[in-house]
C-alpha cells in the first residue's frame, strides 16, 4: 500500500542531517485526525522530546478541525503530543540525544498501514552554515545536469 504524505518537513533536512529515521505511531482525537486528512498540518520548528521513559511531539501544529462543534473552545493547535513507540526504542533514541548531543526532529506525517496516522521521525545533528550552503550548490548542480538531459 502507497503511504499518502500529508506533511513533510523540508526545513529539516535543511537544516539538519538526518542519521536515523524511524515510524512512530502518535496520539490524536478524532477531529485531529480528520484535519490532518484535509492535510491542515505543519512540521516546522517542531522537535521530540522524552520525559519519564515516554516520547512527545511538541510545536507540531494542526488546525482546527471545521466543522467541530463549538464545546472544545480551548483547543490548542500545538499541545504536545505523546508518541507511540517501544521502550527500547524510546532509551535507545534518549541515550543517542544525550550522549551525544543530537536532536529528534519530525519529517512526515503520513497515514500508515490500516488507515493509521503515522510518524516519521528523524536521528538529527546540526548543519553549519558551510554545510546548507554546500548542500544547495549540489542541488543546483543537480538540476543543471538534469536539464541538460
Amino acid at each position: 500500500m502507497d503511504k499518502k504524505i500529508f506533511s513533510s518537513n523540508r526545513k529539516a533536512y535543511y537544516n539538519y542531517e538526518i542519521l536515523e529515521k524511524l515510524e512512530t505511531g502518535i496520539v490524536l482525537s478524532g477531529y485531529e485526525v480528520k484535519s490532518i486528512r484535509r492535510s491542515n498540518v505543519n512540521l516546522v520548528d517542531s522537535v521530540v522530546r522524552f520525559s519519564n521513559g515516554e516520547a512527545f511531539a511538541e510545536n507540531i501544529f494542526i488546525a482546527p478541525y471545521e466543522q467541530i462543534s463549538t464545546h472544545i473552545a480551548d483547543y490548542d493547535a500545538r499541545k504536545k503530543r505523546k508518541l507511540l513507540m517501544h521502550k527500547n526504542e524510546i532509551n535507545k533514541m534518549c541515550a543517542k540525544v544525550k550522549e551525544r548531543g543530537l536532536t529528534i526532529v519530525p519529517l512526515e506525517v503520513y497515514i500508515g498501514g490500516k488507515g493509521k496516522v503515522k510518524l516519521l521521525i528523524g536521528l538529527a545533528k546540526g548543519k553549519k552554515m558551510y554545510d546548507k550552503k554546500e548542500s544547495i550548490k549540489k542541488k543546483d548542480i543537480a538540476r543543471e545536469l538534469s536539464k541538460e538531459y
